[in-house]
């Protein structure tokens, strides 16, 4: 509804009652048409009292009410004290202005909810009657097409947001190992390439960890692959739950797992492996009514105090690996920190 409507019968000031007979017969033939094509609804007031001296058959069927139940009456005989304030105080402002005013209007009426914008404007009757007219445009539909499109535009979103997910979960199914839910080694290695090339430009150290599950009882390894199976799930769930998001955790082979620890440094990763160590070590895994037990040991390793390219680094984490093993297994190893000479 146009808030600034072209000249309407007493927007100057003049008198309607003033305009040629031939003049209003024509506004008041057309205007109900209009009105029914635009699906708008026209009401006339008394300026003074308020009181409804015309109501046209679309605002009465919006309402559900009958002709007799709104002309001769006022919005407080209509509407709760709530709304007839806000009518009368929308149309006093109206009546107080040279031009048409608009405003919008929800209320409660018969357990719905109604919703109108309401285009007011002041008009001067015969015999200087002040009149206000009306013209009420119902939001209801509108309300309800804008729903509709704000549902569809969340369901579109929502589902390019369910296509995101989904080409992410397969994009990371691609990137791990079916039995542990880790990376596999060619993932890993990207990894660590750029964390060596972000820990050089950024002069920081960060931790790697080569871990080997230690040979199984021979009861234990009698069993089957099925038992390896569910070892290394278990190292699987482990290794996730001891590591952080901005860590990564590989299963290079059968009993070779690998863990970068980005940011820390060798004493910190020797704790946190020490700890890995014990639960490994503490946990049990049941298989067709036997509990089987497993060990690990590990080679700690860091960048850049025992190795100062990713290929030393490798190197420094197996020779602590295989300390490690040579002690017995279930053994956590430091590299050797690296001395450069004077």
């Amino acid at each position: 509804m146009n808030p600034d409507p072209t000249p309407l019968p007493g927007r100057d000031g003049a008198s309607v009652a003033a305009w040629p007979a031939a003049v209003l017969a024509a506004v008041g033939a057309l205007l109900p048409a209009l009105l029914r094509r635009d699906g708008d609804a026209l009401t006339l007031k008394d300026a003074a009292s308020g009181t409804y001296l015309h109501a046209d058959p679309a605002l009465l069927d919006w309402l559900g009410c009958a002709p007799g139940d709104v002309v001769g009456r006022s919005d407080a005989a209509l509407f709760d004290a709530a709304v007839a304030a806000a009518f009368r105080l929308s149309d006093q402002t109206a009546i107080a202005q040279p031009a048409a005013l608009t405003s919008e209007h929800k209320f409660e009426w018969r357990g719905a909810r109604r919703e109108f914008s309401v285009l007011r404007l002041r008009l001067e009757g015969a015999e200087g009657q002040a009149l206000l007219a009306a013209v009420w445009r119902d939001l209801g539909p509108l309300r309800r097409r804008e729903a509709q499109r704000a549902a569809a535009i969340e369901q579109l979103e929502q589902q390019q947001r369910d296509n995101e997910q989904l080409r992410r979960e397969m994009q990371d199914h691609t990137l791990r190992d079916s039995e542990t839910g880790l990376y596999n080694r060619a993932h890993f290695e990207d990894q660590l390439r750029r964390e060596v090339d972000l820990s050089t430009r950024e002069h920081r150290e960060f931790a790697l960890v080569s871990i080997e599950i230690d040979p199984l009882t021979p009861e234990a390894a009698a069993l089957g692959d099925a038992v390896r199976v569910r070892v290394h799930e278990a190292v699987g769930r482990l290794l996730r739950g001891n590591t952080r998001a901005m860590d990564a955790s590989c299963r290079f082979d059968d009993t070779r797992f690998a863990v970068l620890l980005s940011g820390v440094g060798l004493a910190t990763a020797h704790s946190r492996m020490e700890g890995l160590r014990r639960q490994c070590a503490t946990q049990i895994v049941a298989y067709q009514g036997h509990d089987i037990g497993f060990t690990a040991s590990m080679g700690v390793a860091s960048f850049p105090h025992t190795a100062r390219t990713q290929e030393e680094l490798s190197a420094a984490c197996d020779v602590a690996l295989a300390d490690a093993r040579q002690r017995g297994g279930n053994y956590v190893t430091l590299a050797s920190i690296r001395f450069d000479p004077a």
